[in-house]
């Protein structure tokens, strides 16, 4: 499994590298090497590596544009992490307006658009003739290309989250904005697809080619990421409590001793039951077999449940018409292996563990996931690792 390297932190923000960055590093240090041999081999390489960091140094301030502009609306950026096609800043969630979302896309290119001014202005300081003059120039292009490139109008660029914004202004719907917007990423995702072979058909430029069709790859790989995304926080929030909750539980009397709930049920099974007492045609609460450890069996003849039992006012309990994002994230946020389903009238409707959202999501989204992973699920209480559903639920949420 490949495994992102910390190198520190900036304003609270953790900074990570892909191992696949030093591979672009790597062709970067090689192509200004190659471009300055002119200054003599070493202090062309020399210049190369300096350059290299330097254009790394300026894809982190473009991401750290982004994340200190969310950080400023109060959403928490969870990293930055440069890799082979640039950076990401991994924000925890959505503005909550059109108009805050525009400014945190925006902020990366205005921040490479700035750079760029300032990097023309020294590089009309320095003497013309000098190494440093034609390397702060050529920084400061650098920076105009990344600037202009994240503003084509496509998922996932900079570009895409601009007419996101713009789309979700205009519609007054996030999510068919997001929809749009990724369909546009990956109508251009497959256009530089297009374009790369043809370079690499027309001119030979097999290198650059075939850079311009991992560039489109990438594209549509993402922008097919954030509509499915999209598409299942849709689902999150159109579904509720009572089309996942199952009944899976036994309904016991309250009144009856601590023996004969141990006599009858407990040694009667094998696997983790989940019981309700009730008497007089009520529910009473729930009943864990754990606390019997709390009585001394002296006292199980004489005990009833009612000795133990959990009044529902005093568990975790959601109504049937809770929404599925707020009940994965109350699982989540409460750390809780299930959740108590109540009626209109108070009674206990059903139950709801990760296993049983998992089932339901796979059947209306078609998902491939097995009852032996649901039942893993089940048991261990964990979402599959490519199925992020508390991150995503929180950001539908919020």
């Amino acid at each position: 499994m490949q495994t992102n390297w910390k190198i520190g932190s900036l304003f609270g923000i953790p900074l990570f590298l892909d191992p696949l960055w030093f591979v672009i590093l790597g062709l970067a240090i090689l192509n200004f090497g190659v471009a300055y041999q002119e200054w003599g081999t070493f202090t062309a390489w020399s210049a190369a590596v300096v350059m290299a960091l330097l254009l790394f140094a300026s894809v982190l301030l473009h991401e750290l544009g982004h994340s200190l502009v969310a950080q400023s609306q109060g959403i928490k950026v969870n990293s930055i992490t440069l890799f082979l096609f640039g950076g990401i800043a991994a924000i925890e969630e959505e503005s909550k307006t059109p108009g805050k979302a525009f400014q945190v896309a925006i902020a990366g290119p205005a921040v490479s658009i700035i750079l760029f001014l300032l990097l023309r202005f020294g590089a009309n300081v320095v003497p013309e003739s000098s190494p440093v003059s034609v390397m702060v120039g050529d920084l400061a292009r650098i920076n105009l290309v990344v600037a202009l490139f994240n503003l084509i109008p496509g998922l996932p660029l900079d570009g895409g989250q601009v007419l996101k914004a713009a789309l979700w202004k205009a519609t007054g719907d996030r999510f068919q904005a997001v929809h749009l917007a990724a369909k546009a990423g990956q109508i251009l995702g497959y256009g530089a697809i297009a374009l790369g072979f043809a370079l690499d058909f027309l001119t030979k430029e097999l290198v650059f080619g075939l850079w311009i069709v991992l560039l489109g790859w990438f594209g549509v790989r993402n922008a097919k990421s954030y509509d499915q995304v999209t598409t299942l926080q849709e689902t999150l929030l159109q579904l509720v409590a009572s089309d996942s909750m199952t009944r899976d539980f036994r309904v016991i009397d309250a009144h009856q001793t601590l023996r004969d709930f141990a006599d009858l049920y407990l040694l009667d099974t094998t696997s983790p039951q989940i019981y309700f007492a009730a008497s007089d045609g009520r529910y009473r609460g729930m009943v864990s077999p754990d606390d019997l450890r709390t009585i001394p069996r002296s006292e199980w003849e004489t005990q009833t449940l009612h000795t133990i039992v959990h009044p529902l006012t005093t568990i975790p309990t959601i109504t049937e018409s809770t929404s599925l994002a707020e009940v994965i994230n109350k699982l989540e946020k409460e750390q809780l292996p299930r959740i108590t389903v109540l009626s209109p009238a108070g009674a206990v409707a059903g139950v709801i563990d990760r296993g049983d959202i998992v089932r339901l999501l796979a059947q209306k989204l078609n998902l491939q996931i097995t009852e032996v992973e649901i039942k893993r699920i089940k048991e261990e209480g964990n979402y599959p690792p490519g199925l992020q559903l508390g991150v995503i639920a929180k950001s539908t949420i919020n």
